[in-house]
């Protein structure tokens, strides 16, 4: 394994204290224990998103030294399955680095029917920062996970179904249910294959999969989302409540979906101070 400074999209990235980056490759279909059976290239779909994912990479951002709360989270980029935002993962990243959170983006592999690929990846990445915690200055009891929209269903994957629980879930608008009448059809879809849906849909459904085992979390959603209903949250808040799994669910009455770090988002100031305040509240 090799850590490097690197650059992405062609923009050198500073490396003060909040941002020294560290570049992890981490396998590729060949390498890994199973594989996405994608052989076109992979290419940029549009400035900072990534199509046909075939490796498994991430970069990562230190936490400011003054702020660190021994904290790390993985941050899985959304794309429905079918790209990755990187270009948001990277942002997200840098500012919870700022405040104290290393954090990890993770390009993963796209799974094209193949649900296992992308969880094995975000697996490994767990694996890979909590081995990393001397040199990253965290504590390895302390590695959470985040996503958006599909990468916050990869995200909720993890924290309710691998052997090895991350420390926490920190989820905005994700992709949770197969619950027909909320269930986000296309994300599916590309998780499992339209004609494996009845059989293999429920299976790789967070709040249904959940256990006493599950980890805590914190849900961030617009109650105007057209693409990834609400309710998606509402479902996993609630079953993380029955399991007496500490949760926190913020609904906001308008944004609709995907407004990542974007400023336009009427509510951004208060889902980054909510997030940061119950990530330090879960700190001890």
């Amino acid at each position: 394994m090799k850590s490097k400074l690197c650059i992405l999209f062609g923009l050198c990235l500073a490396t003060t204290a909040a941002a020294q980056e560290y570049h992890i490759e981490l396998w590729d279909n060949a390498a890994a224990p199973t594989s996405n059976e994608l052989t076109e290239p992979e290419r940029e779909r549009r400035p900072g998103q990534v199509a046909f994912s075939q490796s498994a990479e991430m970069w990562i951002y230190r936490a400011d030294p003054e702020k660190a709360t021994g904290q790390a989270i993985v941050f899985c980029p959304g794309g429905g399955y079918q790209y990755l935002s990187m270009g948001n993962g990277h942002t997200t990243c840098k500012w919870l680095a700022e405040n104290g959170i290393t954090a990890a983006v993770l390009k993963y592999r796209i799974p094209n029917h193949h649900p296992e690929v992308p969880l094995d990846d975000v697996d490994k990445a767990l694996k890979t920062v909590r081995a990393m915690a001397g040199e990253l200055g965290i504590d390895p009891r302390k590695v959470g996970v985040g996503g958006g929209s599909s990468g916050g269903h990869l995200a909720a994957m993890a924290g309710t179904l691998l052997e090895e629980k991350p420390a926490f879930m920190v989820l905005f608008y994700p992709v949770v249910s197969s619950t027909p009448g909320i269930k986000d059809h296309e994300t599916y879809e590309n998780l499992v294959g339209v004609e494996r849906i009845p059989q293999l849909a429920d299976r790789y459904s967070p709040e249904k999969q959940a256990d006493e085992t599950a980890c805590p979390a914190i849900l961030f959603h617009s109650d105007d989302d057209d693409d990834t209903p609400a309710m998606n949250s509402v479902v996993l808040y609630n079953r993380l409540r029955e399991l007496g799994i500490p949760a926190s669910l913020h609904i906001y009455p308008s944004g609709g979906h995907g407004w990542g770090m974007g400023k336009r988002f009427r509510y951004h100031e208060h889902f980054k101070a909510a997030t940061i305040d119950w990530l330090k509240s879960i700190a001890n």
